[in-house]
């Protein structure tokens, strides 16, 4: 059920990896008119709302001027009252150090309608990323959530030291870095064992997490030695010593390695989850937008004609969608390249055709014009029409060599790509990647022309393919590596190689 109007949901968004949202999160946030969101909510966790949706930031950060409390439950009361659908998207889940109870009977006490939807918990995500099982066969039959830093306005601590020291079972501290050593001092004068194991997980579950680990004793020297900063959790207990076998995380090969990613947005979300999902830190850096062409006259008239042409040639997967897209306004399908010899640059143009039901006839083992040039040798094309539907800026060794063979050749625009002006926030963080990624020579051009003397000199640069290269290095960077297989999975097995070298 998509969001309903004059409802509020309190939405958990989980600890900080956009995978582990809920789908029923991600559907509200789709559907939303309004959604007020918190600080700590992962990357990207708004990419899917509505261009038309109001966007209120409400979050906390120690130190800084934030929204009370009570005036975030006014404004979600009045949105509610306006007939408006409204998200309350929290960090983690709105019930687990979160207001969200708070929350909760503000908006009852008002009549408004809401509903909860749960989040993953730091305290079962973060130690899970970190190799630490909070309960354990062996260890723990028992987990404890415990708050490291109460309202300072409270008159006194509403936590029992005597029954914490005295749990049988695994405390998880959230919040807990600040008063660290206030509150390992307290579980040790109340007779917890300052041998016990600890840990301290910083940024749990997100890019650049790291795990401290050490006794309760000795925790909280170690973290400041270390300088871990919050958002970190602490845990006590005898499963914290699993960690040496179980972690996880950090085995990923590209753990701790931040990489720029440069496609434009539309196609950088699957290079970017597979980066991540190999342990990279990814700066999303779009040095081109897409920008169609499918309403010209142009394309409408080649659409129409098809049938005429003997040869099509798709030169990437963007001109096959948009080819495709195109035919579909044009009231037609698959059907209309009926007739023709097919052509791909390679294989990820092969699958877009594929997927639109078509079955590449020529794919070349290099994936460059020139050697699709080569592919094309043995077909016919003297005195034949040739279509070449591609970006407006390609270049033209396809077209060029097809009419040195008497082919009848027409050059077909389906779009362009543009510059993209980075975000100031990524181009910090781009500063310290480890290496910059380009898929074409246009990215390269791009992200050279808007970072000027900002781009990030200590970086490697991956690059998809020769001509990639050439760009690349007429621009002054030094290609570190260059894919041998020129597409995505190809620079994916490149950057891995060097990596784990």
């Amino acid at each position: 059920m998509s969001a309903r109007a004059g409802v509020v949901y309190l939405v958990g968004a989980g600890p900080g990896d956009p995978g582990l949202m809920t789908a029923r999160a991600l559907e509200l946030i789709a559907g939303a008119d309004a959604i007020f969101y918190d600080r700590l909510i992962p990357p990207g966790a708004l990419g899917g709302v509505r261009s038309d949706a109001e966007l209120v930031y409400v979050g906390k950060q120690p130190g800084v001027p934030s929204v009370p409390q009570e005036e975030i439950g006014e404004r979600l009361i009045v949105a509610a009252r306006a007939g408006r659908s409204v998200v309350r998207l929290k960090g983690g889940d709105p019930f687990v150090f979160g207001r969200g109870g708070e929350e909760g009977e503000a908006l009852r006490e008002a009549g408004v309608e809401f509903e909860v939807v749960p989040g993953v918990t730091a305290g079962v995500a973060a130690t899970a990323y970190a190799g630490i099982p909070v309960t354990h066969r062996d260890d723990a039959s028992a987990v404890a959530f415990v708050t490291g830093h109460e309202d300072p306005e409270k008159e006194e601590s509403a936590l029992d030291w005597e029954a914490l020291a005295r749990f049988p079972g695994t405390l998880v501290f959230y919040m807990g870095v600040k008063r660290l050593e206030q509150n390992a001092a307290s579980l040790i004068a109340a007779g917890r064992d300052p041998e016990e194991p600890a840990a301290a997980i910083e940024r749990g579950t997100w890019p650049g997490q790291r795990t401290v680990s050490a006794t309760l004793g000795t925790i909280a020297e170690a973290v400041a030695r270390e300088a871990v900063k919050a958002p970190a959790l602490i845990v006590v207990g005898e499963v914290a010593r699993r960690r040496e076998q179980l972690a996880w995380l950090e085995r990923r090969p590209l753990h701790g390695r931040r990489v720029v990613v440069t496609r434009a947005r539309a196609q950088a979300s699957g290079l970017a989850a597979t980066l991540r999902g190999l342990g990279a830190e990814v700066v999303e850096l779009p040095a081109i937008r897409i920008e169609p062409r499918i309403e010209s006259p142009e394309v409408r008239d080649a659409v129409a004609n098809l049938g005429e042409y003997s040869l099509v040639c798709l030169t990437s997967p963007n001109g096959v969608r948009l080819l495709f897209e195109a035919l579909r306004e044009g009231g037609r399908d698959a059907r209309a390249l009926a007739g023709a010899t097919v052509a791909a640059i390679g294989p990820g143009t092969a699958r877009a055709l594929a997927e639109g039901g078509i079955v590449a006839d020529v794919v070349p083992e290099r994936f460059v014009a020139e050697a699709l040039v080569e592919a094309l040798a043995e077909v016919e094309v003297g005195g034949r029409r040739v279509l070449v539907a591609r970006a407006a800026e390609a270049r033209d060794v396809l077209p060029d060599a097809l009419r040195g063979r008497g082919a009848e050749v027409d050059v077909l625009a389906l779009y362009e790509t543009v510059r993209e002006q980075p975000g100031e926030e990524d181009v910090e963080a781009a500063q310290s990647a480890d290496y910059v990624t380009f898929t074409s020579s246009s990215t390269v051009t791009n992200l050279t022309e808007a970072l000027g003397d900002r781009f990030p000199t200590g970086a490697r640069i991956v690059s998809i393919g020769p001509i990639t290269s050439e760009t690349a290095r007429a621009a002054g960077l030094e290609v570190a590596i260059e894919a041998e297989r020129h597409d995505v999975d190809g620079l994916l097995e490149a950057l891995l190689a060097d990596a784990t070298a």
